[in-house]
């Protein structure tokens, strides 16, 4: 996502975080309104609903037309419907952690339960304990048959209980067994 997108977004959100400022939206998608008209239906003063107006006003989402000594305000659906299509894709959303280090957990996880290449002791948390599988299924390679032996001398590497490893690698669909041969079922990130 530019930063100039991300920016409108975050404007976005600011502006649709006050209870006022959604009302506001919420009339005007129905109904054109004067200050004064939002003022009564929101029972607020009529300088607090220009400051929400003008809020919104920057972000595009409400136009204004004169008419007599009043101002009329409504919803532009098509500025809003613009910042849908162009920001609030699942691919842009997603471009939002461009800057997170999305391993960090992983990292910690693996730094708390292992102490060099020995893992301390198999987590209790299913989460944790996938992370700690992932890592050990890349200790296999792709595309290579593993005797129940071969498996087991590896795994002993790293804790003493290969068959609770073992047993978790194949309910993890991490590797897969027929007649006492083990593979790995394919890379994991």
């Amino acid at each position: 996502m530019q930063p100039e997108q991300f920016n409108i977004l975050l404007r976005f959100f600011k502006a649709l975080a006050d209870d006022s400022r959604l009302k506001i939206v919420g009339i005007l998608a129905n109904q054109e309104c004067s200050v004064e008209e939002l003022a009564v239906l929101l029972q607020l003063k009529e300088p607090t609903v220009s400051h929400h107006l003008a809020k919104l006003k920057e972000l595009n989402l409400v136009t204004m037309r004169p008419e007599g000594n009043s101002h009329i305000y409504q919803l532009d659906s098509e500025a809003l419907q613009n910042i849908s299509k162009e920001i609030f894709t699942p691919e842009k959303i997603a471009y939002l952690i461009e800057d997170v280090d999305t391993e960090a957990w992983e990292n910690k996880v693996l730094k708390n339960y292992f102490e060099g290449e020995c893992l301390k002791e198999i987590p209790a948390s299913r989460k944790k304990r996938l992370v700690i599988l992932k890592w050990l299924v890349n200790q296999f390679e792709v595309g290579i048959n593993y005797p129940e032996r071969l498996v087991n001398d590896i795994l002993k590497r790293y804790h003493p209980d290969c068959a609770t490893l073992r047993r978790e690698l194949i309910a993890c669909q991490l590797m897969q067994r027929d007649n006492g041969v083990y593979w790995r079922m394919k890379d994991v990130s």
